[in-house]
């Protein structure tokens, strides 16, 4: 394992710093958050920058050491995050791009470097959220297209994707890991509905798809028939591998601020917040490094591997510790959602189920790392 950067990976931080600096003035305002039209094409239109400035392609054709750097120096430096199109760039895309054919890749990976598409997510069902596997929307061939019929829920930014990456039910006798498909859905296809969904937090991003008799080419298969729980792997191990790191730096980010609010409002002087405060700091420092291992083992296999679970789990509780001790600083202004964090507070607490529940990462570390046996 290597923690340090070379020559050539500090010369490309450095000139990333420089094109930010010019590039961050000339955006324009950012849309209101239940304005998602507006959202994607303010995400897609910082996308379309990084592409003409030779950086749209770092989550994919850089080494992961490279890509680390990307994220950490534009969350440094408050751009844009992937926004909208956060599953095309850093689940879709590079799956197409681990597993997809030549004409796959072709196909689908330059619209989404250049922010001409957003991809969606169809994995979670409302039986199969934790048990993924577990999942019933059902695919059958007929000629040269699967016919899929089913639902999703929790389907991120469905209602403003162009595709969906969506796993089907394609032989429903074989063992539920063993019939699973993973295949490239057009959103506007006859028989798709989508159901936004409100969250806590008042927010959108989240919508219940059905599928009613959908017609999805055979072309768009990634992988074979039924391999698509080993494709799938691939995907979450992107998800839970590199995708956080720039809400890493963003925490560590707001414990600064944190600490600053503290000092001036007087709760500083409070020495169980002080100490609750340097361990959070020790913590998002640990999980920096552990960000760092895990790029370096990836640099080596070519994907992240199952460190990425130690980092998720870790990662979902810190947060929601960080917001927590926000709280405590705040206040009774914790609950006024026009104060900063206060929204993000809430927004934290999902974080123990997105990108698979503490429990799963938990099982996955027991088995996979520490050779435990599986539950019944």
């Amino acid at each position: 394992m290597d923690l340090s950067y070379t020559p050539e990976e500090e010369d490309f931080r450095a000139r990333l710093r420089e094109w930010l600096a010019k590039a961050l003035p000339g955006l324009p305002p950012k849309p209101k958050p239940e304005d998602w039209p507006g959202r994607r094409a303010y995400d897609l239109g910082w996308q379309r920058m990084l592409y003409d400035a030779g950086y749209a392609d770092v989550h994919w054709d850089a080494s992961p050491t490279v890509r680390l750097i990307f994220l950490e120096e534009t969350e440094k430096a408050g751009a844009p995050y992937v926004g909208a199109n956060f599953v095309g760039l850093l689940h879709a895309g590079p799956t197409i791009a681990a597993e997809g054919s030549e004409e796959q890749r072709a196909r689908w990976l330059a619209p989404i470097l250049r922010g001409d598409e957003v991809w969606c997510q169809g994995f979670s069902e409302p039986g199969a959220g934790s048990d993924l596997a577990a999942l019933r929307t059902r695919a059958w061939r007929d000629g040269d297209d699967y016919v899929v019929s089913g639902s999703k829920i929790w389907t991120s930014h469905a209602e403003v994707a162009d595709w969906c990456e969506l796993l089907v039910r394609t032989d429903p006798q074989a063992p539920k890991h063993r019939g699973i498909t993973w295949l490239a859905m057009p959103m506007n296809a006859p028989g798709v509905t989508v159901r936004p969904l409100r969250t806590l937090a008042g927010s959108a991003e989240f919508a219940e798809v059905f599928l009613d008799e959908v017609r999805v080419p055979v072309a768009n298969r990634v992988g074979a028939e039924n391999d698509g729980w080993r494709v799938t792997m691939v995907t979450l191990s992107f998800e839970r591998g590199t995708a956080f790191v720039g809400e890493v730096v963003a925490c560590r980010r707001v414990l600064g601020d944190l600490a600053r609010v503290a000092y001036r409002n007087g709760t500083w002087d409070d020495p169980v917040l002080r100490r609750r405060l340097g361990r959070l700091n020790a913590e998002f420092r640990a999980l920096w490094r552990l960000t760092q291992w895990n790029v370096s083992e990836a640099e080596g296999k070519g994907v992240p591997g199952v460190g990425g679970s130690v980092f998720k789990l870790r990662y979902s509780h810190a947060r929601q510790e960080l917001y927590d001790a926000a709280a405590e600083v705040l206040g009774p202004d914790a609950l006024d959602l026009d104060r900063p964090w206060a929204l993000d507070r809430l927004s934290s607490l999902s974080y123990t189920i997105a990108a698979g529940t503490s429990q799963i990462q938990r099982n996955i570390v027991a088995e996979r790392i520490l050779g435990l046996p599986k539950g019944r």
